[in-house]
């Protein structure tokens, strides 16, 4: 019987495979707090990370391209397109100017990219991982989340969670995404975006 590899990083040529322990994941719902609490817990531990990582502009920066090639957004409006544009370069600078603390973020840590397992609350997929202000990884979590979350600047909070809007939006219309559904929910975020904005 082959003996199981230990997690860890293994490199091969050109290839790079990560090994993660496997925990039998628990069907259960996540109440706010421990939610919120296993997210404090997972940036004070990213605090001590000295790791070089993409800046949280660098994503924006690619929805701002993608939004300007008309190749690769061909359903995209005129004025959709400049909404588009506009809201992603202002909030990108809205939230690079808050003057807030930044350290190093999961990137996307929203509710499927959370696991219930036996020793506790676990995070998965860090492919995502930037460096930015906590608020911009709140924004993909859960409101209720947010409130319990210590420290927290909620305008800055909005902020991100308008440009995470907008970015998830503009990749919506790519005309490569694969995403289930995703014309459907493009034209839908689009019209929730205009209400955000608006406000």
């Amino acid at each position: 019987m082959a003996a199981l590899a230990a997690p860890g990083v293994f490199v091969w040529d050109d290839y790079v495979v990560t090994l993660w322990t496997y925990y039998e994941p628990v069907t259960q719902a996540i109440p706010p707090a421990d939610y919120a609490s296993a997210l404090e817990r997972l940036h004070a531990g990213m605090r001590r990370v000295n790791l070089l990582t993409p800046h949280f502009t660098d994503r924006v920066s690619e929805a701002q391209t993608l939004v300007a090639d008309h190749d690769r957004t061909p359903n995209l409006t005129d004025a959709d397109r400049v909404f588009l544009a506009g809201t992603l370069d202002r909030l990108r600078r809205a939230v690079s100017d808050s003057g807030r603390p930044e350290q190093l973020l999961h990137g996307e840590p929203h509710p499927g990219n959370l696991l219930s397992t036996p020793i506790g609350l676990l995070f998965i997929d860090f492919e995502t991982c930037c460096r930015g202000p906590i608020e911009f990884d709140l924004a993909h979590a859960p409101d209720e989340v947010a409130d319990l979350y210590p420290g927290v600047d909620h305008h800055l909070l909005r902020d991100c969670r308008t440009l995470m809007l907008a970015m998830i939006t503009t990749w919506r219309w790519d005309r490569d995404d694969q995403f289930p559904d995703g014309h459907r929910l493009g034209i839908q975020w689009l019209s929730e975006l205009g209400k955000a904005t608006a406000r």
